[in-house]
């Protein structure tokens, strides 16, 4: 089993021009999965909303939804770099709610980091919340807890002026001290040049190639999600159509009494006789 990767180490690839693949995952079977092939971290994503609560957003979910879904993803994956979540409401109102609830994620949940939306405007609680030891990842562009105030879900950056207040995001996120950065859903020439201006880890997804890694929603990569497939998405496997497939197969299967077979059931150790008497007694 590979060593788990530390902050130290995905700085290293940023130098070494290593780029880093990492996924969302929610539960212990796909954190297992991803550790075991190899993935370099995991996200928690508060996308857990729509991707595995049925949400039409991510703005209902909890932090009680995130701690225990990262919970099941540490134990899944121990050897892995984890992400927490911060899900809406949790980091909004005060700098004290902010480094609370990022402690809570360490504290309960064993996650290597954090992640939260915004940028000049959450600048104050991300310096808090690193000044208190915590590796606190940024995520700019398409922010999905805001996404009512973008207009819905929407690439950002686009015109000039748009695209300068994410560099202006993402210089003071920069200083407010936040380790390593995600954009979502930008060009890739904003991408790229603010890969080169920062000197933290600038992740995409969305984003396009010149960056430091790749990020992908799981029930997207994996057709698990058929809600919709946003245009970044690249689609690795139907794991939909395969299930659907295999639940239409055991309806049949047990409609015509194909199943179970006799491979399937447990055979009695005393005599037939011995049950038949059983039986008699409560005739």
């Amino acid at each position: 089993m590979a060593k788990k990767k530390s902050i130290l180490d995905l700085y290293n690839m940023k130098k070494k021009g290593e780029k880093a693949a990492w996924v969302t995952a929610y539960d212990y079977p796909m954190a297992s999965f991803a550790e075991q092939a190899g993935m370099d971290m995991i996200l928690v994503g508060d996308s857990l909303g729509m991707v595995v609560l049925g949400y039409d957003g991510t703005v209902p979910v909890t932090m009680e939804d995130c701690i225990s879904h990262c919970k099941a993803v540490r134990r899944g994956a121990p050897n892995t770099f984890i992400i927490g979540d911060m899900p809406f409401g949790s980091y909004h109102a005060s700098i004290s709610d902010a480094v609370h609830n990022a402690c809570r994620f360490l504290k309960e949940a064993g996650v290597d980091a954090v992640k939260l939306e915004g940028g000049i405007r959450v600048a104050d609680k991300v310096k808090a919340i690193a000044d208190a030891g915590i590796v606190v990842m940024g995520h700019i562009g398409l922010t999905p807890q805001s996404s009512g105030q973008l207009g819905g879900f929407k690439a950002q950056g686009l015109y000039v002026d748009s695209a300068r207040l994410l560099i202006e995001d993402a210089l003071a996120l920069e200083k407010a001290g936040v380790h390593f950065l995600l954009l979502e859903a930008v060009p890739p020439e904003l991408t790229g040049f603010i890969t080169r201006k920062l000197t933290i880890p600038v992740y995409s997804i969305g984003a396009g190639l010149p960056c430091d890694g790749q990020l992908i929603i799981c029930g997207d990569m994996l057709g698990m999600f058929q809600a919709f497939t946003p245009k970044f998405v690249k689609k690795y496997s139907n794991v939909a159509e395969i299930v659907i497939n295999a639940f239409k197969e055991y309806i049949d299967d047990v409609k015509t009494q194909k199943f179970p077979e006799d491979k399937h059931v447990y055979h009695i150790i005393d005599s037939k006789e011995d049950f038949e008497n059983l039986f008699a007694e409560y005739e």
